[in-house]
């Protein structure tokens, strides 16, 4: 059963939410997330940019995705568990939650990862590894929901 799908942001946001890194793949390069086996839960995302994270740094890292997903699922993103076992790195907000209205953000949904890590050197991911996996989970509400607002902003716009 499907419920989304990945697409790349516009060139123009990309560049944007990149501009601070100068080895990045071009927009056309990076592939959308997929999972790497029939048994995978988790969709891999590769990492765009060249990043080095010194020690005791937090830093976000554009994905160039965005995820158009049916209205009862939310993505879950986790670092690969490769890079929190050998580097201590994670997602600064220890879950990544992109709710299904976050693609129509002003931002165009672009999903950023917010990286952090623990160990005393800093840590090198190149372009093109794989850096996250996302998981689409159902969710429901309760009974007295009456929230009417839409989103607008982008990321972290709902706590403001």
């Amino acid at each position: 059963m499907s419920v989304a799908r990945f697409e790349h942001v516009t060139e123009k946001q990309y560049e944007a939410d990149a501009a601070a890194y100068p080895v990045r793949l071009s927009l056309q390069e990076i592939p959308l997330p997929c999972r790497a086996t029939a048994g995978s839960a988790g969709y891999d995302f590769v990492c765009p940019v060249d990043v080095e994270i010194p020690p005791d740094t937090r830093l976000t890292v554009p994905t160039g995705i965005r995820a158009e997903m049916d209205p009862a699922y939310v993505l879950v993103l986790c670092p690969r568990s490769s890079l929190g076992r050998r580097f201590g790195l994670r997602l600064s907000n220890t879950l990544g939650i992109v709710d299904s209205d976050y693609a129509h953000a002003d931002n165009e949904g672009h999903i950023l990862l917010m990286l952090e890590h623990s160990s005393r050197t800093g840590v090198h991911i190149k372009a093109g590894e794989r850096i996250c996996q996302g998981i689409f989970l159902p969710y429901g509400t309760a009974e007295e929901e009456t929230v009417t607002a839409e989103r607008r902003g982008g990321y972290g716009s709902t706590g403001r």
